[in-house]
């Protein structure tokens, strides 16, 4: 177990640090062009309970692998020509594709959670690619954040809820997406299993094909489908046209709020704005109302998000 988490910068020092913790077993929470992810050698058993354990995030909620490029791939999941479509067009980049997992892939089942396929992604960030070039292998990575609360988009964010439980975290900046990767299913029709950072109508201009959708009922088989998650500790009230008493207000487009995701309605800012902005408004304590944001677009990936958030839970702050 960690005791102080150490900062590392995204140098060539940073990077073998980061490799070397890798090696031993170790966790190192990473930025990408999403959220930053919390990272651990994804042929390591040990190494990857160990993310469960520091996210307390159950076991059956399987992670994805991140890789530097779409050869390292292959090494790993029966590729197809949906498969090299969509890679040759999104990656690097925050689409992820659950894949049959190969046989002989190597990676600890607790990974997949024991399923049959593998979630898999080639990051665009400049120090993601730089880490997974010099580490030279698999990295399983959730988001670097306690399980089911706000992802992390900053530093701050990821020392705020994982000091001390980590080795390490390797200084990026702020996330440029900031909302998960697309996770798009390639076993059987193609199938949309999380919106994210790849809006759903290019994949499906690409694919000349409409995604399946993943309903709510179906079996959990990817990340971010837990119907509670993404969540601060003050509930959220979405589609407010204003405050009720006691809120503060996260805001879309022309509106009066105590922060707004993007004035002009921009879906691409808002993205990139809506977990710093809950972690900032969740740090007033208040309950948070959001204005409407359209279902179109990048909107898709900000409403799963939202709608997660202000699932039910139990352990929710009173107001």
């Amino acid at each position: 177990m960690a005791n102080a988490t150490e900062l590392l910068q995204a140098d060539a020092a940073g990077y073998a640090a980061a490799s070397s913790i890798w090696s031993a077993g170790g966790l190192v929470a990473f930025p990408t062009e999403t959220v930053y992810g919390l990272g651990a050698d994804a042929r390591n058993d040990r190494a990857v309970a160990r993310i469960f354990e520091a996210k307390g995030r159950p076991r059956f909620n399987p992670l994805i692998v991140h890789v530097a490029s779409a050869q390292s791939a292959r090494r790993y999941v029966d590729w197809s020509d949906a498969a090299e479509l969509l890679a040759s067009v999104f990656w690097p980049g925050p689409l992820t594709l659950v894949l049959p997992l190969l046989a002989d892939a190597g990676l600890s089942p607790l990974v997949t959670a024991e399923l049959p396929t593998l979630a898999i992604r080639v990051p665009a960030h400049p120090v993601a690619q730089g880490l997974l070039t010099e580490f030279g292998g698999p990295v399983a990575a959730p988001s670097a954040n306690p399980s089911g609360r706000i992802s992390p988009t900053t530093v701050a964010h990821v020392l705020a809820g994982l000091s001390g439980r980590i080795e390490a975290v390797i200084e990026g900046g702020a996330c440029a997406v900031g909302v998960e990767s697309t996770i798009v299913g390639l076993v059987g029709r193609p199938s949309l299993l999380r919106p994210g950072g790849v809006p759903v109508e290019s994949i499906e201009s690409l694919l000349d094909a409409d995604l399946v959708r993943h309903s709510a009922d179906d079996p959990l088989v990817a990340p971010g489908q837990m119907q509670s998650h993404y969540a601060p500790g003050a509930r959220v009230r979405l589609d407010a046209r204003e405050r009720q008493a006691g809120e503060v207000l996260l805001g879309f487009g022309t509106v009066d709020a105590d922060l707004n995701l993007s004035p002009s309605g921009d879906l691409v800012e808002a993205a990139a704005n809506l977990f710093g902005h809950l972690h900032a408004l969740d740090s007033q304590g208040s309950p948070i109302a959001v204005s409407p944001i359209p279902e179109i677009g990048l909107g898709r990936a900000i409403n799963d998000r939202l709608r997660r958030a202000a699932a039910p839970r139990d352990d929710r702050l009173p107001g």
